[in-house]
């Protein structure tokens, strides 16, 4: 399987996932192991004897850029009754993506990245796990304040090891006399400046690019636009936009762009871990009031002891303290549901662990539920839909902090944790506020350079029932 799905990937644009999860880059184990996942969606898990003749069928056909969900290959495999075999079966469902009617690639995208901290390294490893066929988001270049001698094999180093994530997978080299840093092959130029007014990046052979400013020194218009130099087609920042900057939530309101903007904000990870679910109980229960309360690991903003800090209590030792402070994520919700009318609070604790946060919600509903109703839905939710990249759902009942490092959704349901009263809802929700968070920039940039493309079968809801998916089949069939 994992020659087809890396050859998929590579020759064609497209990526193979299991139930909403990609199946691109992962070893043996792994693919395993989300295929075990299936049981929280059939209540049986998928044998890979099943998803295999798919995949050989997906590697002989004409295929565009896409992404193609196995495990809903093979569910509604299962529902129909016509007796297709698996290749005519799969010929009908992806008829939309197949010779003449496959997409055509739009080729790379150039992407620099404006600083290169916690986030910026993130995004960095995910951009250079998914260069695949090189159609997709290309970093070219990383846009830094000179540290010092040997600047370039520190940054190198950071990127190599890391105290929370772990070691970059792959090779880095540094060539300190073109300052540039090659990682899996990917040749990323360092430009080194404290202004951005003063680049012309097309010097660097950089055009179109998207700019994502990791620094969060500029957050209205003007101060973003300064990076909207030669070779620059769009900025992004990865921290929450003030003004008139639109805050995208990926999953949520990203399709509601308008991509003919050249600035965009990525909102904050708290606002990508509470919108998700607020849009998810909105849409089925109904929310007149709440309030959200961040557990939030400390971050570089903090002081590792006691010295003068700007706000009024961040200045206190991060490793020694839970510090009580502001979050702007509850007010943040409006800009990214401007139809959602329920006033939402917010306060956060910051608390001496390096990753991983937990925000909890307290909802006042329209109606009255119960627990079990309130968690199949968002079980539901997490596995299909709109929001199925974004949020995720976990029953186990041992789990904690560490356990949701590395997660790339942007929110995860704790069901065990999870409390309903008549109309009240109180939910907990992990999110990893670096690895998630960046997971939902890279997201975003996709989406607004055009390579974001739909999953097939489209028919693939689980909402449906098995009588809905033959029909659309069928429909599907002529």
């Amino acid at each position: 399987m994992i020659p087809i799905i890396g050859t998929l990937y590579r020759a064609k644009g497209v990526t193979v996932l299991l139930h909403s999860r990609s199946l691109v880059n992962r070893s043996v184990i792994s693919i395993l192991r989300t295929h075990r996942f299936a049981r929280q969606i059939e209540g049986e898990e998928l044998s890979v004897d099943e998803t295999l003749p798919f995949l050989r069928v997906l590697d002989d056909l004409d295929l565009g850029p896409c992404k193609i969900d196995l495990g809903q290959l093979v569910v509604a495999y299962r529902a129909d009754d016509r007796g297709l075999s698996v290749r005519e079966f799969t010929e009908v469902v992806l008829a939309e993506v197949i010779g003449g009617n496959k997409a055509q690639s739009p080729g790379p995208r150039d992407v620099v990245l404006y600083g290169f901290g916690r986030i910026g390294r993130l995004v960095t490893r995910l951009l250079i796990e998914k260069t695949g066929s090189g159609n997709g988001l290309n970093l070219r270049a990383v846009v830094v304040r000179r540290g010092g001698d040997g600047d370039l094999a520190k940054r190198a180093s950071l990127l190599r090891r890391d105290s929370v994530h772990g070691h970059f997978n792959g090779t880095i080299k540094v060539d300190a006399d073109n300052d540039t840093i090659i990682a899996n092959g990917n040749v990323i130029k360092f430009i080194y400046s404290d202004d951005p007014t003063t680049i012309d990046y097309t010097e660097y052979g950089i055009d179109d690019a998207i700019l994502i400013d990791n620094t969060g020194k500029w957050r209205d218009r003007d101060g973003l636009s300064q990076h909207l130099r030669p070779g620059i087609a769009k900025v992004v920042l990865t921290a929450p936009g003030k003004g008139d900057v639109p805050n995208i939530v990926h999953g949520v309101n990203h399709r509601d762009l308008d991509l003919t903007q050249r600035i965009f904000s990525c909102a904050s990870c708290t606002t990508n871990a509470i919108v998700p679910p607020l849009k998810a109980m909105d849409d089925e229960f109904g929310i007149t009031r709440g309030h959200v309360e961040t557990v939030h690991s400390f971050t570089n903003d903090q002081n590792l002891l006691d010295n003068y800090h700007k706000a009024d209590r961040r200045g206190r030792s991060a490793p020694f303290n839970l510090v009580l402070t502001e979050t702007g994520a509850a007010s943040a919700v409006a800009k990214a549901m401007p139809d959602f009318k329920a006033k939402i609070t917010g306060n956060s604790i910051r608390v001496p662990t390096p990753d991983v946060s937990v925000a909890i919600l307290n909802l006042q509903l329209e109606r009255e539920t119960t627990k079990s109703e309130v968690l199949e839905y968002l079980r539901q939710v997490s596995l299909a839909g709109p929001l199925s990249r974004n949020l995720d759902y976990i029953a186990a009942s041992d789990v904690v902090s560490s356990d949701f490092i590395g997660s790339r959704a942007a929110s995860i349901i704790d069901a065990n944790a999870t409390i309903v009263e008549g109309d009240t809802a109180i939910l907990y929700c992990w999110y990893d506020n670096e690895f998630g968070y960046s997971s939902q920039v890279v997201r975003t940039v996709q989406y607004i350079s055009g390579i974001e493309y739909p999953t097939y079968p489209r028919f693939a809801d689980r909402s449906q029932d098995a009588a809905d998916v033959r029909a659309l089949a069928a429909v599907e069939a002529g």
